[in-house]
């Protein structure tokens, strides 16, 4: 989202507007790009898991990771374009994205574990999608899951979020600069 407004208020997004490819593929190119740095990145974590912890993923379970970070990555590619819609200028992008994910990292059980937190607290986390993509990768990565590691409740929950994020950044985003 940070990216998406910088290169909107500079013109870049204008200016890729104006090209012949249509904005799906401008759109679909950023997703597709996010999909990858998630995996890469999910790669790296687990190599380091490995070499310095010993940790490993149970290979029964390797899919359903690879599909709650891919499901992860393109929904919040989506909200980050919709949230991306409403930020008038690059300077807010970086508070506001903080001011969003910060809290709900902390009411998620992604930085303090979701026993340790008032239950009221667990169940607000529980309507935004950190919680859920939390859960599916918690369950995915643990050796003592039993079965495939799908934690489909919580992928269909993440999914749902990113379809409305990407219903209101078709309705709302706008690839003109809007700070100025």
């Amino acid at each position: 989202m940070i990216s998406v407004t910088a290169q909107r208020e500079s013109g870049v997004l204008k200016r890729r507007r104006a090209t012949p490819v249509p904005a799906s593929a401008i759109i679909g190119g950023r997703a597709l790009t996010a999909v990858i740095t998630a995996l890469v990145i999910t790669a790296v974590l687990l190599v380091i898991g490995w070499a310095a912890f010993s940790a490993h993923i149970p290979a029964r379970t390797a899919p359903a990771l690879v599909v709650a970070v891919i499901v992860g990555a393109l929904s919040f590619c989506c909200l980050g374009f919709a949230v991306a819609s409403i930020i008038r200028d690059q300077d807010a992008a970086q508070p506001v994205t903080q001011a969003v994910l910060l809290p709900l990292y902390f009411i998620s059980g992604v930085f303090i574990a979701a026993g340790q937190l008032p239950k009221w607290l667990v169940n607000v986390a529980g309507v935004f999608p950190v919680r859920h993509l939390a859960a599916a990768l918690l369950k995915a990565y643990n050796p003592y899951t039993r079965g495939s590691g799908f934690a489909w409740v919580d992928l269909l929950i993440v999914a749902a979020w990113g379809v409305a994020g990407l219903v209101i950044a078709l309705r709302r985003f706008s690839w003109l600069p809007l700070g100025r």
